[in-house]
């Protein structure tokens, strides 16, 4: 069956973190990443990190065949880049109709006013070429001779996968308030973030899919424009240790306190059934690479408990620290897996 990996806020969840957990984890037979260049996640593992922003957080297990689906945009250069950087270029395949940004695309973006300069868009051609797309003017990897060994039917692999019994996971990007139908627009990416937007990129029905996890961090960022409520200033988040950067444009991430209130709405629109939290040490410095519920600080079970109550959906993936493996997994005590 299907896992989908949602980003609950504004992106910079975490996202990456915990796809390369499940990945070592679950062992999935299939990682499939959604969206496409302006989103980037990082995996940590073994003290090496990785900054992706084609290829699935999954690839850290060695076994998982790695597919950029057809609702995806890439850049050739950048996938390259990646697939040389993973060691993954005979495990990494493209759905024919993944479509392919070029330079032309980021030139055009960055003459984009609102874009640049009041959205806050991180001009890498995502928004031109999407549209482009819708209206039959972008070219598709099936389009592109060096790409023809990695084309395969993505939705098809996907469905025989799962029909005879095997895992996949679903990662998609950035988050749900910056998702084109319901971020506060304009100040949003250029599709729809949640499980429903995500599961239509990757091109297969709903009956395929087994958990929904919502992946929320212990506080809130986003980058570029748009309304951020709670927001503290640079120098109060320095304090508390919630100082962030973009993995893509390198900008210092707005900070606010972490919102039950906004993460219902995430919850209700994407039908999680399961919610991850990463960056609890932040909060709780006690709770640094602790992999046992039972060793975090009382502070932070009670912090998490009260979440866990307001939003009534398990807390099952607790993140305590940068690498993979620095998690709490409650997933076999809260639901039975």
């Amino acid at each position: 069956m299907i896992d989908i990996l949602v980003g609950g806020f504004f992106g910079d969840e975490g996202k990456g973190k915990v796809a390369s957990y499940l990945a070592l984890k679950d062992q999935p037979e299939i990682a499939v990443r959604t969206g496409s260049i302006n989103a980037g996640h990082t995996a940590v593992y073994n003290g090496r990190s990785y900054k992706l922003r084609s290829i699935p957080s999954a690839f850290l297990n060695q076994k998982t065949k790695l597919i950029v689906p057809p609702g995806a945009l890439i850049k050739r250069e950048i996938l390259f880049k990646e697939m040389e950087e993973t060691g993954t270029s005979k495990r990494v395949f493209i759905d024919g109709h993944a479509a392919i940004i070029t330079d032309l695309e980021a030139q055009e973006e960055a003459k984009n006013s609102l874009l640049s300069n009041e959205v806050g868009s991180t001009k890498q051609g995502v928004g031109a070429a999407e549209s482009k797309r819708v209206l039959r003017g972008l070219k598709l990897a099936k389009d592109y001779p060096e790409l023809s060994e990695f084309i395969i039917d993505a939705p098809k692999e996907i469905i025989e996968c799962v029909n005879q019994g095997g895992k996949v996971q679903v990662e998609g990007s950035q988050g749900h308030f910056l998702s084109l139908y319901h971020g506060a627009y304009p100040y949003v990416t250029s599709r729809n973030t949640t499980s429903s937007g995500i599961l239509s990129d990757v091109g297969v029905g709903p009956k395929y899919v087994e958990n929904i996890i919502v992946i929320f961090k212990a506080f809130i960022t986003r980058v570029g424009g748009g309304p951020l409520e709670g927001e503290i200033d640079h120098k109060e988040a320095e304090r508390r240790g919630m100082a962030e950067y973009g993995t893509v444009t390198g900008r210092q991430r707005r900070v606010a306190p972490f919102n039950a209130n906004i993460a219902n709405e995430v919850l209700k629109i994407s039908s999680a059934n399961q919610v991850a939290i990463t960056k609890v040490d932040t909060l709780f410095k006690g709770a640094a690479k602790v992999r046992d519920y039972d060793k975090l600080p009382k502070e932070a079970t009670d912090w998490i408990n009260n979440i866990e109550g307001q939003l009534g959906v398990p807390v099952t993936l607790i993140g305590t620290g940068e690498d993979a493996l620095d998690m709490v997994d409650r997933r076999e005590e809260l639901i039975g897996k």
